[in-house]
């Protein structure tokens, strides 16, 4: 490619609306321009790596003994009626009518269609496993889209689905796209960690997501210093010691306790340690009302609660739901005397003794509150926040905090799709089986956009070689001096016919131009050829990662980006 003829129009201001650096590098380096809110277009440079992303997963996915189809992207609402999610996906479910009032959506994912697929061309037992795969554009329409191709109403992804004959089929259909993901992210150059992970809308029960370290990540990951445990926040858990408090319980106590609507004045006026105290929060979960309890020192995590109720909705319940319910006002609440209302206790909690907890009575609470003795610990589930520093539940090491971004994830869905659409086989007795599903999805934008995230510096995008747009990009000091011209020609020739990728920058620009554009865009290899150099019959070779210049002989330039290039890919 030569540069002069290369559609990247490159930007030096930052555009407004990119917050993160991927999305400012992406719109800067001339790879992405946006159409609408949540909707861009990839220009060919972005096209390029997102193809090299693409062809990584389709070797890894083939190898793993999967095959290729493409489902459509508009799909009848019958399908998802059919499965339940028509009603419960929510409103970033894209949804359409045709000319004549029938209704559809746009694809977010494709369970319902492959379902359908499957179950009517698959009959049985011989014909299972199948491990069905495709890559295509995927729509949700987001409230608020943001972070350009992060959280994006438009948006390309792989997604495969496995058909076995039972659990132990599924195990090992599971276990394949483990470690096909692993090699996908490993071979992209990319720092990663798979971490077990909320199911969330695609349902199933075990589920793990492959996050790419990054400080700007938008997810959590808790994991162990010492062993192979990590989860996302949305699930960890930490150990729970289970010895019970050797302290006497105490005579409840009603104290006075004005203005001490939260825990840091409730503790500074009473004198208390915060672990000394018991948080009540309450919830409006699909209307009815939930109070959660937890140490009084922890954060709760209302995915862990919404999934332990199983409601659609979980909202914090408002001051007039909780005076309707308990009759008090919000931050003197408590468990103590409430009846027919369900109580969450977290899983810690039973072991405690003598806490300071609301009095559902205005500027009230109550010392020496106990679990068990003074309000019920029927419904106990861990519904907290692990944070950094609490024991692995695994091998009770320290727990450390990392940010991600989610890159792919991997679900065993069990049954939940084949019951709802009647995908059945006959297996070799004859007898009527469900088949046992799994889904497994990457982002091949989010993916692309993962790895600027995790490299990069300030002068622009530092590409894992793998899935840099091309390889090498040649740049003569002076677009005027026909020596320098000729010798970065040839140059360029020498090292297309090597099979590498390389850009031959002969636009009539600056130099410093041409070097801000190369490591913005962030060829791994910029090879300059300038007069001093070439007078010796050299080239200055850069290492975009490292920033390392070497001088080197012309007929030795390519000969040393092949030996380099060896050692990172």
């Amino acid at each position: 490619m030569k540069a002069s003829q290369m559609f990247a129009p490159t930007l030096r201001e930052v555009p407004a609306e990119a917050e993160i650096v991927s999305h400012q590098l992406l719109m800067r380096s001339g790879m992405l321009r946006k159409t609408a809110s949540g909707v861009y277009t990839y220009m060919p440079l972005a096209w390029r790596t997102m193809k090299k992303i693409m062809d990584i997963i389709r070797e890894e996915m083939d190898a793993a003994g999967c095959q290729e189809l493409m489902l459509p992207i508009v799909h009848p609402a019958e399908l998802w009626q059919q499965s339940g999610r028509w009603q419960v996906y929510g409103d970033e479910l894209w949804r359409l009518k045709d000319r004549h009032g029938r209704d559809f959506c746009l694809g977010p994912t494709h369970e319902e269609v492959i379902t359908d697929l499957v179950s009517g061309d698959v009959k049985s037992y011989k014909q299972l496993p199948l491990r069905l795969y495709q890559i295509q554009n995927k729509y949700r329409d987001e409230r608020r889209p943001r972070f350009g191709l992060m959280r994006g109403r438009e948006f390309i992804m792989k997604d495969m689905y496995s058909f076995d004959r039972d659990e132990e089929g599924l195990e090992e259909s599971y276990r394949l796209m483990h470690q096909a993901y692993t090699n996908v992210f490993t071979r992209c150059g990319l720092d990663f960690r798979p971490v077990a992970a909320d199911s969330g809308a695609i349902g199933g029960d075990t589920s793990q997501e492959f996050m790419v370290l990054a400080e700007s990540g938008e997810a959590g990951i808790i994991y162990c210093t010492s062993c192979t445990y990590a989860a996302s926040t949305e699930i960890a858990a930490a150990y729970l010691d289970k010895t019970p408090s050797q302290e006497i319980p105490e005579a409840l106590e009603e104290v006075y306790t004005p203005d001490c609507k939260t825990m840091e004045a409730l503790t500074a006026f009473l004198g208390v340690p915060l672990e000394k105290t018991l948080k009540t929060l309450c919830y409006m979960a699909d209307e009815k009302f939930v109070m959660v309890l937890l140490r009084g020192d922890r954060m709760v995590n209302e995915i862990k609660v919404k999934n332990r109720i199983g409601c659609l909705e979980l909202n914090m319940a408002g001051n007039e739901e909780i005076r309707k319910h308990i009759g008090s006002p919000a931050g003197y609440l408590g468990p103590v005397g409430v009846h027919n209302i369900r109580i969450i206790v977290d899983q810690e909690v039973p072991y405690l003794a003598n806490l300071v907890g609301g009095a559902n009575k205005d500027q009230y609470h109550l010392k020496n509150v106990n679990p068990g003795r003074d309000f019920p610990i029927d419904d106990v589930a861990d519904v907290r926040l692990v944070e950094a520093g609490e024991l692995c539940p695994q091998c009770r090491q320290e727990l450390a905090f990392a940010r991600g971004i989610e890159a792919g994830q991997i679900f065993k869905l069990g049954t939940k799709y084949s019951e709802s659409m009647g995908a059945k086989y006959l297996d070799d007795n004859g007898k009527e089986q469900l088949m046992v599903m799994g889904c497994y999805g990457i982002g091949v934008g989010r993916t692309m956009a993962a790895a600027i995230e995790q490299n990069h510096d300030q002068d622009g995008i530092v590409w894992p070689l793998a899935i840099a747009p091309y390889h090498v990009v040649v740049v003569p000091v002076s677009d005027k001096d026909p020596d320098q011209m000729a010798a970065a020609e040839k140059l360029y020739q020498e090292l297309t016919r090597a099979r590498v990728e390389a850009v031959l920058d002969d636009r009539k620009e600056r130099p410093g131009v041409k070097f801000k554009d190369a490591d913005l865009i962030g060829y791994p290899f910029r090879v300059t050829i300038g007069p001093k150099a070439l007078a010796e019959g050299k080239g200055e070779v850069k290492l975009r990662s490292v920033g390392k210049v070497e001088m080197v002989a012309l007929d030795e330039i390519v000969p040393l980006i092949l030996e380099k290039m060896k050692k990172h890919m």
